[in-house]
């Protein structure tokens, strides 16, 4: 089992949920978060005072799936989190040594 993860720009979200639905992927989780990459962030300007935003919104979606759906997931993620430009994310793919369902007791691939 594998743990993927990845941020992305808060506007593509619903694509990519949409285009992991499509392989077969149910469940996932999303957490708003910031951060900065090559980005670096940008200048903003507030009552006429120039302030720096440091960490830009992101949105991280975490998904377990088998060993077998993870190159389909990672393709479908990046085709529907891609603009072409700076920003767009990252996605980090991690082993998974168990998995349990707390209200039934399922584990591992039956718990997922």
């Amino acid at each position: 089992m594998k743990k993927i993860e990845a941020v992305i720009k808060p506007f593509k979200l619903d694509e990519v949920r949409e285009a992991l639905s499509e392989v077969g992927i149910t469940g996932l989780t999303v957490t708003e978060v910031k951060g900065f990459g090559r980005q670096k962030g940008h200048t903003e300007l507030y009552r006429g005072a120039e302030y720096v935003v440091d960490f830009l919104p992101k949105i991280k979606i975490e998904v377990v799936v088998t060993t077998d759906v993870v190159e389909q997931a990672v393709e479908a993620i990046v085709k529907a989190a891609r603009t072409g430009k700076i920003g767009d994310g990252k996605i980090f793919v991690m082993s998974v040594e168990q998995v349990v369902r707390i209200r039934t007791g399922e584990t591992n691939e039956s718990a997922i």
